[in-house]
């Protein structure tokens, strides 16, 4: 993305509120109230990505009244809009700038504050497709479970599509986590901070995870329960990007064309949840953990394509 324009002469002028003010040092208590270092490094790139293109330090922005705030991100908005950027993008983008100077104005460091900047209007959850039960049987076959990789990913796998979680839950969860005579999880789900609740696992899941793990030989319970077998990184935690990277290569190696990611195997999963219950919205409910059943009617509604039948329907009378 260019550069944008300078508003007027007189920003390049302005001063911070106190000389005294360690402009990193607000950036990075802002960051340090995000609990997941994912959301911290995507954020800070995201008030990189502003600074540069506004051709601002933090410190001259934050100095700036109300009125400039409001238009230099609205015309970063503008530019973001006009290079294409999707609207989740630009509206984390926004939602990340926003924050920051949300902090800043409790702390007393900027006189402004930006709740006037309005998001991109963006509809949620429209793709809701992903693969039905026996393309993921291709996928999971298609796994050797000769060597650690194969087992881990398997287990992997297996956890992703029949407890539907989200690649961030899988992430955090250590061995400790894992009851595997009670067949549980203990995850600590969206949204929910350092609260955990505990998740009943199938038979198949639960086997899976203790062969992984009795392969591992010497774990411990503060260990990450699924870890790199790579040289160099063998025994660090698997990131949520190494859980999306492993996905998409086995789904790739079963032949499947569609992009796939954890979050489409949650997708799947839950639509298969619906199929395989008469669409029991409350029952699935309780295997997705949304907190707002409209969200699963959506899912609902995308699973029978309500649309395409009166549009076959109309098609027929004519």
């Amino acid at each position: 993305m260019s550069n944008l324009v300078p508003l007027n002469p007189n920003l390049t002028h302005l001063t911070p509120l106190t000389s005294k003010t360690d402009w990193d040092v607000v950036l990075n208590d802002w960051l340090s109230t995000k609990r997941s270092p994912h959301t911290q490094r995507v954020y800070r790139k995201d008030i990189d990505n502003f600074l540069t293109d506004v051709g601002m330090s933090l410190g001259k922005f934050l100095s700036g009244d109300r009125f400039q705030g409001h238009e230099l991100v609205t015309r970063y908005k503008g530019q973001m809009m006009t290079n294409n950027l999707t609207p989740s993008t630009i509206n984390r983008r926004l939602a990340a700038i926003k924050s920051l100077v949300s902090h800043a104005y409790q702390c007393g460091h900027t006189e402004f504050t930006l709740e006037t900047v309005k998001s991109e209007k963006m509809t949620q959850y429209r793709d809701t497709s992903g693969i039905d039960i026996d393309r993921f049987k291709d996928v999971l076959n298609g796994i050797e479970r000769s060597n650690i990789i194969g087992v881990r990913d398997y287990a992997l796998l297996v956890l992703l599509w029949s407890n539907a979680l989200r690649r961030s839950e899988v992430a955090k969860a250590n061995v400790r986590d894992f009851d595997p005579d009670g067949m549980t999880l203990r995850i600590f789900g969206k949204g929910r901070g350092t609260e955990a609740e505990t998740v009943s696992l199938g038979k198949g899941t639960a086997i899976a995870i203790t062969s992984y793990l009795e392969m591992r030989g010497d774990v411990k319970p503060n260990d990450p329960l699924f870890i790199a077998h790579k040289p160099g990184y063998i025994g660090h935690r698997l990131h949520t990007n190494s859980i999306y990277k492993v996905v998409q290569k086995r789904c790739e190696a079963a032949g499947i064309k569609k992009v796939m990611s954890p979050h489409r195997i949650r997708h799947s999963a839950i639509t298969t949840a619906l199929d395989k219950t008469d669409g029991d919205v409350r029952k699935v409910q309780k295997l997705s953990r949304h907190a707002n059943l409209n969200t699963l009617m959506i899912y609902d509604d995308n699973r029978l394509n309500a649309q395409k039948d009166m549009t076959e329907l109309l098609d027929s009378l004519i």
